[in-house]
């Protein structure tokens, strides 16, 4: 409206669809306000208010686009209005890939975030002297790098990473702020995230080759006939990182990114049409869940652990397994205890403000009572009268040894080496070995024996290969006649039979490395495996040395033990 103008002069009609167009915008606003005070935990709970949520949205993007022209002349729609609008819906996709794990959502996400850099949405902000306008700017680009590191588009990354600095360095020098060292810091986490993988693929050209790790077609073998395993399936996870002084990027450390991408497939690609920006449909469910149900907790304190999974174990379906994995810093007892049970032995860190000393929690307290703050392997015996999978990446993962399983239900701990030889260590603000090779077995395999790159041609070969190791893993564990049966009655589940072939890998891996010398230095497993019929199998030992050997590094490896073979 100018100011000449006079609201008696506009038509009635254009009036109405300004009127219109503010009560949309008001009605959305509030109700993606009132997203942050849902529960994020409970799977019910939210689904109405977040479709309620979706309606609004869909309606006012779609009004917007039909009478731009009225809304340009008459309520002088800026153009980054339009891209707030769009970034709340990528906003609105990511929570709900979130809170349903189903990855085509960040596909969808990442089609609105991609169509406001595109379209040049926040250009004109930098002209305006507001600066909480610029900060709108800077977190779109902070939550689109989010996305893309999902997606595995490094190269669009390193694009964002570096316009996000240009635009960081605009702001502070126009604007004297204070939040000045907190833009430069998400700067360095996210540089450092990117470069996080300790080995990259090359191409002929030497330019970086981008490999997706989740679970795809082919990648896990098949069940095959004869194998007597269980029917249970992976419905929901707890993805718990807590460790000092490891890479993080907006509340996910380098651990859980991996951990989470290990518990989904590949992406359906939903967002390539142009026609889907018109259309917000969160609630065309896929026909079965493709992925389990995660929950992603950073730092989470003992209340917060436990409530989440309390939540999880509600509503748990029949027949169904809750994975937890703590990827956290180990606390250790300090008295000794003439009755060795499951709160004598410590545990993993949950969050307070404490001292740390060496990456490992100093007590100040009396001896005969247990750490407070700290995950006990007896906190989570409740939770065993279901079918539960635990995966403890920690310093003190040896505690989690000492299982009871009071209930008879099926129950695995795959626990990672409490010890790692010094060139490992040094590298563990990177990530843990332990979850690389959960995460990607050939990527920690050459990270292990020292490789900085592998040429593409040699990767594939080395993948090809793998897929054959663990066709044979899985014979190994099925075909063996002392293993506990709960690896069994967990092996029918497609990512659960994954994470155990992997582990079994990277525990015969390390014992044949020679750098890994101490038993701390080998992963373990409450129930134990049958070490001759798998992480020693004399045929599983020979594919080691032949993958070392195709990468040729077979001389870090021990190969005396197969001169009987």
């Amino acid at each position: 409206m100018t100011g000449a103008e006079t609201e008696d002069d506009i038509p009635l009609g254009e009036r109405k669809t300004v009127t219109d167009f503010c009560y949309l915008l008001d009605k959305s606003k509030q109700l993606f306000n009132g997203l942050r005070d849902l529960p994020q935990y409970g799977h019910k709970q939210w689904q109405s208010y977040f479709g309620r949520t979706f309606d609004v949205y869909t309606k006012l993007w779609k009004f917007q686009q039909q009478h731009r022209q009225v809304l340009d002349s008459r309520y002088g729609l800026r153009r980054w209005q339009i891209g707030e609008v769009a970034s709340k819906i990528g906003q609105l996709y990511y929570h709900y890939y979130l809170r349903t794990s189903e990855t085509s959502y960040l596909n969808e996400a990442f089609s609105f975030y991609s169509a406001i850099r595109q379209r040049s949405y926040y250009f004109q902000v930098n002209k305006e002297d507001r600066p909480e306008l610029v900060v709108k700017k800077l977190r779109y680009y902070a939550r689109y790098i989010v996305v893309c590191l999902l997606l595995n588009k490094m190269d669009l990354v390193k694009v964002l990473v570096k316009e996000l600095s240009e635009e960081i360095e605009d702001y502070t020098q126009r604007f004297n702020t204070e939040d000045q060292l907190e833009w430069n810091l998400v700067l360095q986490e996210v540089a450092a995230f990117v470069e996080a993988d300790p080995v990259v693929v090359l191409n002929d050209n030497n330019s970086v080759v981008v490999t997706s790790n989740r679970l795809q077609e082919g990648s896990v073998p098949p069940l095959e006939q004869g194998m007597v395993v269980g029917q249970l399936v992976l419905a929901d996870a707890l993805i718990i990182g807590n460790c000092n002084n490891q890479v993080k990027f907006s509340e996910l450390t380098i651990d859980m990114f991996r951990m989470l991408q290990a518990l989904e497939r590949e992406p359906v690609n939903l967002a390539m049409q142009p026609s889907k920006q018109g259309t917000l449909e969160p609630n065309e469910k896929p026909a079965k869940r493709e992925n389990p149900h995660k929950y992603l907790l950073y730092k989470p304190t003992f209340s917060q652990l436990f409530t989440f999974l309390s939540a999880s174990f509600k509503e748990l379906p029949a027949n169904s397994v809750l994975l937890v994995y703590l990827s956290a810093t180990g606390v250790f007892p300090t008295g000794n205890s003439e009755y060795e049970g499951p709160y004598d032995f410590g545990g993993v860190l949950t969050n307070t403000n404490r001292d740390v000393v060496n990456g490992e929690t100093v007590q100040k307290r009396n001896q005969a009572q247990k750490e407070m703050h700290c995950l006990h392997p007896g906190d989570l015996f409740p939770f065993t009268r279901k079918p539960l999978f635990v995966i403890v990446d920690s310093s003190n993962s040896a505690a989690y040894k000492h299982f009871t399983n009071l209930f008879g239900q099926p129950l695995v701990c795959l626990l990672s080496p409490a010890v790692y030889p010094k060139s490992v260590q040094d590298q563990s603000q990177r990530g843990s070995l332990f979850t690389l090779f959960l995460y990607s077995p050939l990527l920690a395999f050459s990270s292990v024996c020292g490789l900085n790159s592998v040429q593409r041609g040699l990767w594939e070969r080395a993948q090809e290969f793998l897929l054959k190791v663990y066709r044979d893993i899985g014979q190994m564990i099925t075909q063996s006649r002392t293993i506990d049966q709960a690896f069994l009655q967990f092996f029918g589940d497609e990512f659960l039979r994954q994470l155990l072939i992997r582990f079994v890998f990277c525990s015969a891996a390390l014992r044949l490395h020679k750098v890994f010398r101490e038993s701390q230095s080998f992963p373990e497993s409450y129930p134990e495996l049958p070490k001759q019929d798998t992480v020693e199998n004399s045929l599983l030992q020979k594919h080691v040395l032949e993958l070392a050997t195709m990468l040729d590094v077979q001389s870090l490896f021990w190969d005396d033990l197969l001169d009987a073979y």
